[in-house]
Formats: structure tokens, sequence, C-alpha cells
């Protein structure tokens, strides 16, 4: 395996796990350590823990991915979309509590390892020649 290959499974795996730690929100009882905010009616609970299941199959896609090369670009797109939007939404990150803004700290990092899985994909590719 080359360094580059190696550097994107090392990427995806870490991005993958970014988006595997809410999976603890499927419980309704965790759902204050992980946010922060108590979800004040059952409605917003379901929303929350279906976040949940979410992200964790974007984890899983993005994990399985790093070994399952035909994987790469669907997962690369699905986590660069879901984290991307996550802090645009998310702004301004001054007016989030601590919890949330260590969420938009686990996103930057993912969207740093996922840039950088992305680069390593390209640059493996190498130029075209027709």
């Amino acid at each position: 395996m080359t360094f580059a290959l190696g550097l994107r499974c090392v990427c995806l795996v870490v991005a993958g796990v970014v988006h595997l730690l809410p999976l603890g929100g499927i419980s309704r009882a965790r759902l204050p350590r992980l946010y922060g905010i108590a979800a004040p009616d059952d409605g917003l609970a379901l929303l929350l823990r279906h976040r949940a299941v979410l992200f964790g199959l974007l984890g899983a896609l993005l994990v399985t991915a790093a070994f399952v090369p035909g994987l790469v670009p669907v997962a690369l797109a699905g986590g660069l979309a879901s984290t991307i939007a996550f802090l645009v939404l998310a702004m301004p990150w001054r007016a989030l509590g601590p919890k949330l803004r260590r969420v938009v700290v686990a996103d930057a990092v993912a969207i740093g390892a996922l840039v950088v899985a992305l680069a390593t994909t390209l640059a493996s590719r190498g130029p075209r020649v027709e």
C-alpha cells in the first residue's frame, strides 16, 4: 500500500469515527450529555435519535470506504456534504453552547480528514492521457 492510500484510509476512518460518535444519542437519556440540551418533547427526541442513526450509517460508510475503494467517492460526497452543511447551519459558532461548539470542532476535524482523503484520491488518479 502506498503512503497516499494509507493516508486516505486513516483519514476516512477518522471522519467515520467522528460520525459514529453521535450513535450514543440513540438513547434519549444520553442526548443531554451529547449536545448539552434536553429534548423538551418526544417529537424532538425522536428527531435527535434518528439523527444519531443517520450519522451512524454515514460513519459506517466512511469506515467501510477506507477498505473498499469503490465506495470512496460516495463516502467522500456524503461526509463532506454532511459536515459542511452542519457548519454552515451552525453559524455563528460563538452563539452555541460549549457542547455544540465541541460538535463544530469535531466536524472541522472531519472536514480536514475528508479534504486530505479527497486530495489523495485525486492525486492517485494521476494525469489522464487521451
